[in-house]
Formats: structure tokens, C-alpha cells, sequence
């Protein structure tokens, strides 16, 4: 009876081990799914779930959060750092909110200041020619134009980044492959999960200024 006792009890211990760890990292967890969901034009942002398999340890790291960063530049500053893969947008009084990000694979990444030209919600995609034939090169066709929604490339948002009053060709945006955040991916752009997206176009207006390091 005393060895059964101890082995209910040993058993309990392990259970208890077991489900501790999922239950902390439950809000975590919860909260990269629902960011990982298609919030698409009139579905709402319950929509079904496409694809989840951002890699374990990246689910805490590229997480959104806010976090120290002190810096001399204007609350409401964006900071891209693509070596880190993080997005900050600038708090004031040494905060920041930090995003995680894709950005561009090698050969494409690019540094310099620029501003948010415009905004678009749920913008179209139009390839430049010139990626259409860099991807036919590698056996990839692209297609001519995609309309806005859950199927286009820019996700849930863009914003536009400008270099004085021109278009650099550059933007930060959704992204149809969550799985590709904190990864060296793009053609320059910056990628965000859509309901990042989201929360950083309705912090940011036009002009806001952009540092990508």
C-alpha cells in the first residue's frame, strides 16, 4: 500500500511537471496563433488559421513586446535593425515596442533614413518587372498583379517608405508566410505577422520617420 501511495503521488508530480510549462507559455502561444490567422477584408480577426509553424523558440523571441531601448530619437520613430530581425517603434523614456521582422535576403538588404510616403489597408501586390524575370531565372513565375486581401503577398497593411517624395520601392507589410519572420527573406521589404501589421500601421502616420540600420 506504501508503494502505491508513493507511486501515485510520483505520478501526480509528473503530471504536474508536465503541464506547467503549457500553461505558462499559454498567453504566448495564444497570442502568436491569433497573429498567425488570416484577418482578411469583412472575415474578422477569427478567421481561419493557415499556417503556424513558426519555429518553437521564435514564438517567444520575434513575439510582440515592449522592451528598454534608449535612443535619442523622437517618440514614434521606427528603427529596423535587420541583422537582429526586430522592428522598434519608439516610446519616449528609453521604451520601445519591438516587433519581429523578415527582411531581405542576401544581396537585397539596404540601410538609410526614410519616411512613410502613404498607407494602404489591404494593399494590391504588383511585382516590378524586374522580379518577375529575377524569379522565372529561378523556375519561380510570378503573377502579373494580386489583388488586395488575405492572398496578397503585402498581407493586412503596408506602409509605403519614401525617400524625400519618391517611392524607394521599399514597404513594411503583412505577409502571406508568418513562418518567414526572423528570417532573410524578401526583396528588400520589410515583413511583419499581419496583426503586427495592424498594430504598427495604427500607431504610425504619414512622415513618420524610418531608420533602417
Amino acid at each position: 500500500m506504501v508503494r502505491l501511495k508513493l507511486a501515485l503521488a510520483a505520478l501526480a508530480a509528473a503530471l504536474i511537471g508536465l503541464t506547467a510549462v503549457p500553461a505558462a507559455a499559454g498567453p504566448f502561444l495564444d497570442e502568436i496563433r491569433n497573429s498567425l490567422q488570416d484577418v482578411g477584408p469583412g472575415a474578422g480577426e477569427g478567421a481561419a488559421v493557415t499556417k503556424t509553424d513558426l519555429p518553437g523558440p521564435s514564438i517567444f523571441k520575434y513575439r510582440r513586446q515592449t522592451v528598454a531601448y534608449p535612443t535619442r530619437e523622437a517618440a514614434g520613430t521606427i528603427i529596423i535593425d535587420p541583422k537582429q530581425k526586430f522592428l522598434y517603434y519608439v516610446l519616449g523614456g528609453g521604451k520601445a515596442i519591438r516587433y519581429g521582422v523578415g527582411v531581405g535576403r542576401e544581396g537585397f538588404g539596404w540601410h538609410g533614413v526614410v519616411h512613410v510616403g502613404r498607407k494602404v489597408e489591404w494593399p494590391a501586390w504588383r511585382p516590378p518587372e524586374e522580379m518577375i524575370a529575377r524569379e522565372a531565372r529561378r523556375g519561380k513565375k510570378l503573377p502579373e498583379f494580386v489583388e488586395g486581401g488575405p492572398r496578397s503577398p503585402l498581407g493586412a497593411r503596408a506602409l509605403y517608405l519614401y525617400d524625400g517624395f519618391v517611392d524607394n520601392g521599399y514597404r513594411i507589410h503583412g505577409t502571406t508566410e508568418p513562418w518567414s519572420i526572423g528570417h532573410n527573406v524578401s526583396s528588400g521589404c520589410i515583413r511583419m505577422i499581419n496583426r503586427d501589421v495592424i498594430d504598427l500601421y495604427n500607431r504610425t502616420p504619414v512622415g513618420t520617420k524610418v531608420i533602417v540600420l
